[in-house]
Parts: structure tokens; sequence; C-alpha cells
């Protein structure tokens, strides 16, 4: 197997972060927070758009569940759209794939705003929704890894995981600005009222955010690294892919198993629990979501705040010990939230600061294939490894709730103790999955030649 390797670059004097950089940064946050907010509003809705997509004699479990299929077909779609988006990415530039991928999601979700209901065309309206988020899955699968790609090349080596974080931390804000439309149309509307066209409201929203994104994009300047390679005729030879699998299948290993987490992270945590705590403890939809809006928020936070510390303690050190934090808070959560709506508040503001360690996985992930396939394989890693694990999990979650009330709960202990095991991981053999990354990446090379 190939260790990752890449020239050292001198490391005496490394640039600041400079008011470009904080454009670049803040534009593709932005623009990622829009799309995102799109992908994940259908679940805050799930319940609702369960009973109108489907026949009325239905059971509500069997209800749930298709409902939440229909979500993780959105999941498992996204290696195909990955790869494919992170192949042009990989041979004709990041910046046109940032743009394809928003357009796409736009419409996609501008299309779901105006489907129509199981009453009027039948068998038909579940699957116009499965094809609508099938082009969603695939738009998703693109912006996620391209977007950690663009602002890792286009920052210095000791910002990485800031960038990355930060850039995380936009995709969160995009769950925090799904649940607190949720929130807003669950108290403006009655239930009968949403039922009858409300619930379309935060499509709409979506479908003209993305559309949005797709003009604010256009200041976005193509990362160095990229016009570099492609100035000097050093883009990847062949298919980038089997670059990827035939010599870098270490740095694939390892990017899956930190998506797995990242996946039960953010699937159960933030977009399960909206529905886990209606059906199993006892709160009110507005209740629940702004229980989501209120954890998001320190979720946003904590992102940055982890790509920060992983550019100074390194990765082994920070998810050793992240994963033990993760494990307390997200046990005692799902433990203790059905005490008191007070104390289920505080405890989902721990739970969010716990959960921020995947701001820090990126940081990884980019130094794990170097700059001529790393997007890539970045997609490939994480869109494979999160149809598998974010599409299925809701399913498998809401499975084994049937016969443990705290599946969900065993299940967020087992990644806690996977993070711990890839942290111990990292501290001994991090030297063989990460390589340089950032503007110094292009510096060494140049030097080099």
């Amino acid at each position: 197997m190939s260790s990752i390797t890449s020239p050292a670059p001198s490391r005496a004097a490394p640039r600041r972060l400079t008011s470009q950089d904080f454009k670049t940064l803040g534009l593709a946050a932005l623009g990622g927070a829009l799309e995102f907010y799109d992908f994940i509003i259908f679940v805050f809705f799930a319940t609702v758009i369960g009973k109108l997509f489907f026949p009325p004699d239905m059971p509500e479990w069997l209800v749930l569940i298709q409902t939440f299929g229909i979500f993780a077909a959105g999941y498992l779609i996204r290696p195909l759209g990955g790869i494919v988006l992170a192949h042009f990415g990989d041979m004709f530039g990041r910046k046109k794939v940032f743009a394809f991928s928003i357009l796409l999601m736009a419409l996609s979700t501008l299309g779901m705003a105006v489907m129509p209901t199981y009453a009027t065309i039948g068998v038909l309206a579940p699957i116009l929704l499965v094809l609508m988020r099938i082009l969603q899955g695939a738009a998703i699968g693109g912006e996620v890894p391209g977007a950690w790609t663009f602002v890792a090349e286009h920052v210095p080596f000791r910002r990485v995981g800031f960038a990355c974080g930060f850039l995380t931390s936009g995709l969160s804000f995009g769950i925090l600005l799904g649940s607190s439309i949720a929130t807003v149309i669950n108290t403006v509307f009655t239930p009968e009222a949403i039922a009858d066209g409300a619930w379309r409201i935060p499509f709409f929203i979506g479908g003209i955010f993305g559309l949005l994104s797709v003009w604010m994009r256009r200041w976005l300047q193509e990362t160095p690294i990229f016009a570099e390679m492609k100035a000097s005729r050093t883009l990847a030879p062949e298919l980038p892919l089997k670059t990827v699998l035939r010599d870098h299948l270490r740095g694939v290993i390892i990017s899956m198993l930190l998506t797995w987490i990242l996946s039960a992270a953010i699937v159960v945590t933030t977009l399960m629990t909206a529905t886990l705590l209606q059906k199993i403890y006892g709160y009110t939809a507005q209740q629940s979501l702004a229980a989501t809006s209120f954890g998001t928020l320190f979720l946003i936070f904590a992102t940055s705040a982890a790509g920060s510390i992983v550019d100074r303690v390194g990765s082994g050190r920070f998810f050793t010990v992240a994963g033990v934090v993760f494990g307390i808070a997200t046990w005692a959560f799902y433990s203790f939230a059905a005490s008191s709506i007070t104390l289920m508040f505080v405890l989902y503001a721990i739970m969010g600061l716990a959960v921020g360690l995947v701001g820090a996985i990126p940081y990884v992930m980019v130094r794990a294939f170097p700059a001529r396939v790393r997007f890539t394989g970045l997609s490939f890693s994480y869109n494979v490894a999160y149809a598998i694990f974010g599409g299925l999990t809701p399913i498998g979650v809401t499975t084994a709730l049937a016969i443990n009330p705290m599946a969900h709960a065993w299940y967020l202990l087992f990644i806690a103790a996977l993070t711990v095991g890839i942290g111990i991981y990292l501290m001994l053999h991090g030297d063989k999955v990460e390589s340089e990354a950032g503007i110094e990446e292009l510096t060494a090379r140049l030097a080099k030649a």
C-alpha cells in the first residue's frame, strides 16, 4: 500500500489569512449553508410529507420508515453524483462544479415545492418525491467534498483545519436555518394548514436561496493549486478514481471511517432528534424543533473551534479526547431529556458542543489525498460512506427503537468508541495518512520544479 506523501514545505514564515481568504471562506460557507438547507429541510417535515405522499390507511410506523427511506434515497445516490462531479472538479476545475451542484439542488428543491400529493396523482406522488431526492443527493454529493477541497486549497497550511471547520459551520448553519424555518411554520400555522400546503413554503424558500447562491458564487476564484496544475499540465494523467483506489487506499479507509462518525453524529443528534423528541420523549413539534435549533447554534460555533484546535494539537490527540466527550454528552442527553424541558435544552447545548468534533474531520480528509486527485478521493470516500451509514442510519435506528428505546444512544456510544480508536491510530500512524495541504503545497511543488 502506498503511503501518502508530498514535498515538505518550509514553515519558517507561513502567511496569515488575508481579506480575500475570508471573502472566499464566507462565500463558500454561505453557499454551502443554503445548499445544505435545501437538502435537509425534508427531514423536518417528514411526518407531514409521509401522510401526504402515502396511502392514508398505511400504519403510522410503516409510513415513518418509508418516509425516512425516501430521505435515505438522497444519500444512496450521493456516491454517483459525487464521483461524477468530483471527476470534473479534478479535471476541469473546482469552481465550475460549485456552480453546477448548487443549481441542481435549487431546481430539485423547487420541484419538491410544487409536487402533487398522493390524493391527487396516487402512486406517482412518492415516485416523484424519490426522483427529486435523487437529484438533491447528486447535488450534495459534489457540494460538500468540493467545498472542503476548495477552501483547503485557498488557505495557508496552518489554517486548513480552521477553513474546513468554518465551512462545516456554514453547513451546520444550513441545518439551523432549516430547523428555525420549520419552527416558524409550526408556530404560525395550524397542523391542518401545514398539511393543506404550508409545508411547501420552506421548499420554495430553499429553491430561491439556491438560485441566489448560484449568483453569489460568480465572485469565487479558482483555487491557486488547481490553477497551477492546469497551467503546468500536471493534472491527473488518468481516471482520478483509478489513481485513488490504486495508490491511496489507506486514505480512503480512514476517510470513510471518519465519515461514518460525521454521518452518525449529524443524522442522529440533529436531523432525527426533532422527531425522536416527539415520538419518544413526548415533546410537541414546536418544542422539539426549537430544541434542535438551540443545539445546532452551539454546533455552529463548535465546528469552527474544532478546526482551530486540530490545527494546533493535531488530529490524533484531538479525536482521542473529543470521542470521550462525545460519548458522555450524547448518553447524558438521551438518558435525561425527558426529565424537564429546561434540562433538555441545557443537555442539547452540551451535546451540540460535543458534536462539533465533526468540524475537524475534513482536516484529515483533505490531507489524505494529493491535490491532483484530492476532490475525487475525498468525494468517493465521503459519499460512499455517507450513502451506507448516513442513508441507513435513520432506518436502522427507527427499527431498533422498537426493540430498545435507547437504541439511538447505544449507537452513538459505539460511534464515540470508534472516534477514540481512530484518534489513537492517528497518533501512532498519522504520518502515513496525512500529507501537506494548503497554499504551501503549491509553493513546495513549484520549488521542487
